[in-house]
């Protein structure tokens, strides 16, 4: 079952050039709406006296993951209860490998050591603490185990406490590091205080909030057409079969707004924002996809008689907690410096695309 915003039924039967119409207009909105939501956040950011990559760790990371939360509490609620586990966990992995993989190989992204060594724990023990929950309760009852309500609660709980905490986080560091990305040659310009070089023209915080809130809009529902009317092009059309397009197509799909958002944030000079919303995402990916989930209807963790067990104990938890792992790695050696080196996105790069070519094969 592939679930989406958008009805299904909108598209189905639909000729191939109306499809193909609505991919090119849908891609033309995602990047024009992700325009409009880089520059509400970074004005938001400006005006709020708070650092960019703390408004992408929360503002812009709690819009772009709101649809996968609706996805995977709708799954949940129409019996695909293991569908919003899977959905949240591949996500992460997605968020880590595809998007910080790809935003490093375009240039040499801010590593803010305040916010990195805070909001970057809390990314990885959430990630740590699901998959303990998950392998101590596959220990305990086997194919029977789930994450129950309490569980649910549990993670929302923790979410509430988080937000709060980055509010109390973000006063304490109110500028940011002075470090930021040259658009032009990736060099590393220290600015004082951590301010923009650049004097836009001032604009209304109103103003801001309702361009953010607009280009998530348009981001969101945008991508969910694009990745719909391809879908359907690709299996009605040229006879694409549909485990191929789960595993491909609505893969990328669920995390194509944190991809355009991040390739936008760099191309407009704000490259904490790519950073800050995928620490963000992975984050509210445990506590709020998965916890609001959990808390609507509990979670299988298997579902006996099928691959499942082997593709998500044994293959998405784990390439979760080496990502993860790694990026821990990557922080160390980036906040003595005050930036990632371009080097490492490909092994995060180069791990998403084995986990993907694996998680397909598995699938079969």
């Amino acid at each position: 079952m592939l679930l989406a915003i958008l009805p299904g039924p909108w598209f189905a039967g639909q000729p191939q050039w109306l499809l193909l119409l609505i991919a090119l207009v849908g891609m033309i909105g995602v990047v024009k709406g992700a325009d409009w939501l880089v520059e509400g956040a970074a004005g938001i950011a400006a005006r709020l006296g708070m650092p960019k990559i703390v408004i992408g760790a929360t503002i812009v990371s709690l819009g772009t993951t709101s649809p996968e939360a609706a996805v995977s509490v709708l799954a949940a609620w129409q019996g695909d209860a293991g569908l919003a586990l899977g959905n949240g966990v591949g996500s992460i992995i997605a968020d880590t490998g595809l998007i910080f993989g790809i935003g490093c190989l375009m240039t040499r992204l801010p590593a803010d050591k305040f916010v990195l060594s805070r909001q970057g724990w809390v990314q990885f023990g959430s990630a740590v603490l699901l998959a303990g929950i998950c392998y101590g309760l596959y220990a305990m009852h086997g194919d029977a185990a789930t994450l129950g309500r309490p569980i649910g609660a549990l993670l929302v709980v923790l979410l509430i406490a988080y937000m709060a905490m980055s509010v109390r986080w973000s006063r304490q560091h109110p500028f940011g590091e002075p470090h930021m990305v040259d658009d032009q040659y990736g060099d590393v310009i220290d600015l004082p205080g951590g301010s923009d070089a650049r004097s836009d023209e001032p604009k209304l915080l109103s103003a801001l909030i309702v361009m953010g809130l607009a280009g998530l809009a348009v981001v969101i529902v945008s991508g969910d057409a694009l990745v719909s009317s391809v879908s359907e092009v690709a299996e009605v059309h040229w006879g694409v079969p549909k485990t191929v397009i789960a595993a491909t197509l609505v893969a990328f799909g669920t995390s194509l707004p944190e991809l355009i958002v991040g390739i936008t944030a760099i191309r407009k000079g704000h490259a904490e924002l790519l950073v800050g919303n995928v620490i963000g995402a992975d984050i509210l990916n445990v506590l709020f996809v998965i916890g609001a989930a959990a808390l609507a209807k509990p979670l299988p963790i298997t579902e006996p008689g099928t691959a499942q067990p082997l593709i998500f104990l044994w293959l998405h938890l784990p390439t979760m907690l080496i990502m993860l792992t790694l990026f821990r790695v990557y922080i160390f050696r980036a906040t003595g410096r005050g930036n990632f080196s371009r080097w490492m996105g490909v092994p995060l790069v180069a791990m998403y695309l084995a986990y993907t070519v694996f998680g397909y094969v598995a699938s079969l």
